[in-house]
């Protein structure tokens, strides 16, 4: 399990090379207006997006699990505790398949559990909107 921060960036090459600084590692992924890297110390999934018009520089805080059951005791635990706002399995967002569910906080701050189930989809999509809420559903 890794924790995730997903930010809003104005200039993504400019964010590549100082989190790749940072960091000390390159990116997992790069694609248009997109770019992840998997951290192994400290353990995180750091995810860019190209968005220089976002009020906001952080986009939505993750959980990021590796198997299968932690998805489905995540969604139990959340559903049990009133604050499921959706679930999505399957889903091509962000470059990959994934299976997730959401939350959010009291201050509308998204959260999501999930775990890729496909790194390379063939499928692409609009990186910009996967992971805006626009496309989850209850």
């Amino acid at each position: 399990m890794r924790l995730q921060l997903a930010l809003n960036v104005n200039d993504l090459n400019e964010a590549i090379s100082y989190y790749s600084k940072l960091f000390g590692t390159e990116p997992h992924k790069i694609r248009d207006g997109y770019a992840n890297f998997a951290i192994e110390s400290p353990p995180l999934k750091l995810v860019l997006f190209e968005n220089p018009d976002a009020q906001e520089r952080l986009n939505h805080l993750g959980v990021e699990v590796f198997e299968s059951e932690q998805v489905a005791v995540a969604k139990s635990r959340l559903s049990d505790g009133g604050i499921l706002d959706a679930i999505q399995p399957e889903t091509t967002c962000c470059h990959a398949t994934q299976d997730k569910v959401w939350s959010r906080d009291p201050q509308g701050m998204r959260w999501e559990w999930y775990r890729i189930t496909d790194d390379a989809p063939q499928r692409t999509e609009d990186s910009s909107t996967c992971c805006t809420g626009k496309n989850i559903r209850a």
